[in-house]
């Protein structure tokens, strides 16, 4: 150990000082979310905010909910229907998958309303942690991209399909869409929130999810209307993709966008290499692999790594350590506690090269 951590910020600051891409007195950390049995096996019984505390979370993330569950079709199946009208369903993680798409036809979507953006109940999480963490913790509100809404609304399958067959039914769900999630943007912020992340996945393993010139059409102008919303508001964007996102991450950053998650390790996305690329544009968030060390390595592996993270991309601040997804079921619990001790005591600056060797 370094010997006793004396704060100079509070975890807000820190925060707010690597999204700007300054030196903090400690690398951050937070997650995008964590499963109740990692958490019960930590600390039993806790609230979320109890859990954070704990760990000393430098930000807390809220996520839009309400509209997961509006209509259960099979309690045993865990089946339901969400505020969207997507069919969904649980699986043994906390994050539903769709089963059904909502609009299959222009007809439908002629007649379709989405949900209401203004609804009281969605602040009401954000609103209590304004009141109990405001200027101590970062609040973060999660906000679902358009491009992973439009998936949901008219299946991932037909909307690619449709980028060729039907780009007119597209652009419209896009914009419907996109002004649901400016207004909601706007009453985020309005709540409190300090940073909005936009969340939704636009690659995989080896690529892209879409052709470049399908991206430039459908998905980084409403992307960039999303972003600018929120800057013109004078709070900061993070942008969340799992996958190899090497293509898009010079137009991210042109959007206005101050960090990136989760930089995949398991994509070929080296955090070292971005920060040499990017590290004076963009404050990068993860890296420690979630799908591989995490869940089968072992306390020295996930220390090693943890580590490596902040050797290769913490000089200078603009880092923020985290899992490279989430703190899923399969995640050792000790294994996420070694990971967050090594955070604290290997990033504190001036960072210690020699010992993160």
């Amino acid at each position: 150990m370094r010997g006793i951590i004396i704060a100079k910020y509070t975890n807000a600051e820190r925060m707010f000082r690597v999204l700007e891409r300054k030196e903090p007195d400690m690398v951050p950390h937070f997650e995008l979310g964590i499963d109740r049995k990692v958490m019960n096996k930590i600390l039993p019984g806790a609230s979320f905010e109890e859990f954070i505390e704990h760990m000393d979370w430098d930000a807390l993330m809220s996520i839009d909910r309400d509209f997961w569950e509006v209509e259960v079709l099979d309690e045993s199946r865990r089946i339901f229907r969400d505020e969207w009208g997507t069919l969904k369903s649980y699986t043994h993680e906390y994050v539903p998958v769709p089963l059904e798409a909502t609009i299959k036809s222009e007809k439908e979507l002629e007649n379709y309303q989405p949900p209401d953006p203004d609804k009281e109940s969605r602040f009401e999480q954000i609103q209590r942690w304004v009141k109990r963490y405001k200027g101590e913790r970062a609040i973060i509100a999660m906000v679902m991209d358009h491009n992973s809404m439009t998936s949901d609304l008219l299946g991932f399958e037909e909307r690619l399909m449709a980028f060729y067959t039907n780009p007119e039914l597209v652009l419209r769900v896009h914009q419907m869409v996109l002004d649901y999630f400016l207004r909601y943007i706007n009453n985020v912020i309005e709540a409190g929130a300090d940073i909005i992340l936009i969340g939704g996945d636009w690659a995989y393993k080896n690529g892209p999810m879409f052709s470049l010139e399908h991206y430039h059409k459908f998905v980084l102008p409403p992307f960039k209307a999303m972003v600018q919303q929120a800057k013109k508001r004078g709070v900061y964007v993070m942008k969340h993709s799992d996958g190899n996102c090497w293509s898009f991450l010079d137009s991210i950053i042109e959007a206005g966008v101050d960090g990136f998650h989760p930089i995949d390790p398991t994509a070929d996305m080296d955090i070292g290499e971005a920060k040499q690329k990017y590290g004076d544009r963009l404050c990068l968030i993860g890296n420690v692999d979630c799908a591989a060390t995490l869940s089968f390595g072992t306390v020295e592996e996930v220390r090693q790594e943890t580590k490596d993270v902040i050797r290769k991309a913490g000089v200078g601040g603009g880092l923020i350590v985290a899992s490279s997804n989430t703190i899923h079921s399969a995640v050792k619990p000790e294994n996420y506690v070694e990971m967050v001790r090594a955070i604290r005591e290997y990033g504190q600056y001036p960072l210690d090269i020699k010992a993160l060797s």
